[in-house]
């Protein structure tokens, strides 16, 4: 399987609206407009990852403040379930922080989804606090998470 990654589109919008349905069906998965809007800001940036020209993943971050040093905050990856345990995530997470370099990264992540709590540990992210009943629809909690600043040379 050869995974390509590119810069998502505004006709990549409906197929990440299935893929959430899929991902997050009890915590208000977004709809197709809202990745429209969501690609139609100048401060956000999204990554899509695809097989055979198949969308199969998307992160997507976006920059905060007017003035650098520039805060960031990641607001949403997903991989087709199909695609899970290949690193397509973590490529997709990678990506996204190549972006933020120089820059504090925010996420919030459900407290139970320990995959992805240990994605996020793995490449610096540390549970800074707890958000109660963060998604709306199932009241699931959720941690607040930070990355320090990377500078590279």
């Amino acid at each position: 399987m050869t995974v390509t990654y590119d810069g998502l589109r505004i006709a990549d919008a409906d197929r990440c609206g299935e893929l959430e349905a899929q991902l997050f069906p009890g915590d208000d998965p977004w709809p197709a407009t809202a990745f429209i809007r969501e690609l139609e800001s100048e401060h956000n940036h999204y990554v899509a990852a695809r097989v055979d020209g198949r969308l199969v993943g998307y992160a997507g971050i976006t920059r905060l403040g007017r003035k650098p040093p520039f805060e960031y905050e990641i607001h949403t990856i997903g991989v087709d379930p199909a695609h899970q345990g290949a690193g397509i995530g973590r490529e997709l997470l990678n990506r996204i922080l190549d972006i933020a370099v120089g820059g504090v990264v925010f996420l919030e992540v459900r407290t139970d989804n320990a995959a992805a709590i240990g994605l996020y540990e793995s490449v610096g992210f540390t549970k800074m606090g707890l958000r109660k009943r963060y998604y709306r629809v199932s009241g699931a909690d959720a941690y607040t998470m930070r990355r320090e600043a990377e500078v590279r040379a």
